[in-house]
């Protein structure tokens, strides 16, 4: 059997999607338990120069949504990044993996010479659609959501590797 682009993209990034799910209800009894305002959390950094949590997770559903969206050959919705509670990100995430659920294999399957073009900072470049996935977007994807994990174990969240997994 072999592996498909869609085997190692939709479902991939639904798995990390639901750990940080799991991971962001954890946080929710933690600052309750504490009785810690969770914009402390929602607003902590690893360095400061970096990210915060609220940023983390929302970089986190675009790459997911933004990879599949264009391995399919769709342009990205694009939401505004507004959340400020931990519900309002497990919301963002919810909709994230709705609209994963939206793609079929056979938009993405067979289709890893796909040109996919990308803008940024006002710049044009066009990749390919298995090394797109493969040295971009997976990459930036899993930087964001171990950061966020990072940044809620830090701050003494009691979440550990099973929980970064979350289930298959």
């Amino acid at each position: 059997m072999s592996v498909t682009l869609y085997d190692v993209s939709a479902p991939v990034f639904v798995q990390g999607l639901k750990g940080l799910l799991g991971v962001l209800e954890k946080t929710k009894a933690h600052v309750t338990a504490r009785n810690i305002d969770p914009a402390a959390l929602l607003t902590a950094r690893l360095y400061p120069d970096m990210f915060p949590l609220t940023r983390q997770v929302q970089i986190a559903a675009d790459f997911a949504k933004g990879a599949v969206a264009r391995l399919a050959g769709l342009e990205p919705p694009a939401w505004d990044d507004t959340e400020a509670s931990v519900e309002e990100l497990q919301a963002r995430l919810e909709k994230t993996i709705a609209y994963i659920a939206t793609i079929t294999p056979d938009q993405i399957n067979g289709r890893e010479d796909r040109d996919i073009t990308l803008v940024r900072r006002g710049v044009e470049s066009v990749v390919k659609a298995q090394p797109y996935l493969l040295l971009q977007a997976a990459p930036n994807f899993y930087f964001h959501l171990t950061t966020a994990y990072a940044i809620l174990r830090h701050n003494g969240v009691e979440i550990g590797k099973k929980d970064f997994l979350g289930t298959a």
